[in-house]
């Protein structure tokens, strides 16, 4: 177990250099793709509630895409960790600009006195962020757990999409007992489906 971590904590390290080498250009790129790809995707077109994230270092940024679901009228969730519970708060974000609050490390999280709770049930389809993934869905994120405990919470119609430069596909990730796969991949160059 220890070993599989030494390898994960690699990984992340590795995907954060090749991600550096790109341009800012390029990331501007490659992170349009990716969004034109999921606003054609029609598991995420016929979703009316969306779970998404405020994106972290190596993970595609998510603004545009929840400025435009808003614009698009969908419910847009976000969840709000409590890492000394291990547990997670989804909230009804309606304003991007009133309904986030600074937290720790630099980040921003929907901030509970703007923003109601949500019932992790009225979930249609979730986009999980993540470091690495393989095409079997395997995936490796920031090494907290917090979305390996929100996936298997999630209801069993809900597709798990992530969101992810080809820089970050492996040919196999390796994955823990309590790792959780997602569904679907979309990169800028194609679209994924769990082998």
């Amino acid at each position: 177990m220890e070993e599989t971590r030494q390898t994960k904590d690699e990984v992340r390290r590795s995907i954060s250099k090749a991600l550096a080498a790109l341009s800012e250009k390029e990331i501007r790129q490659k992170t349009h793709k990716i969004e034109k790809r999921l606003f054609e995707f029609a598991n995420f077109l016929e979703a009316n509630i969306v779970l998404l994230y405020l994106n972290r270092d190596c993970e595609v940024n998510s603004m545009n895409i929840i400025k435009k679901c808003l614009s698009f009228k969908k419910i847009v969730i976000l969840p709000s960790f409590d890492t000394t519970k291990n547990e997670a708060t989804l909230f009804k974000l309606d304003n991007l600009e009133t309904d986030l609050k600074p937290a720790a490390g630099h980040f921003l999280e929907p901030d509970p006195g703007r923003c109601n709770v949500v019932p992790i049930e009225c979930i249609d389809i979730a986009i999980i962020p993540g470091f690495a993934f393989d095409e079997k869905g395997g995936r490796i994120g920031s090494g907290s757990g917090n979305y390996d405990r929100l996936i298997p919470t999630l209801p069993i119609t809900a597709r798990k999409v992530a969101l992810t430069f080809e820089e970050q596909i492996l040919p196999q990730v390796q994955m823990e007992a309590h790792d959780k796969y997602v569904d679907i991949i979309i990169t800028e160059k194609r679209i994924i489906y769990k082998i």
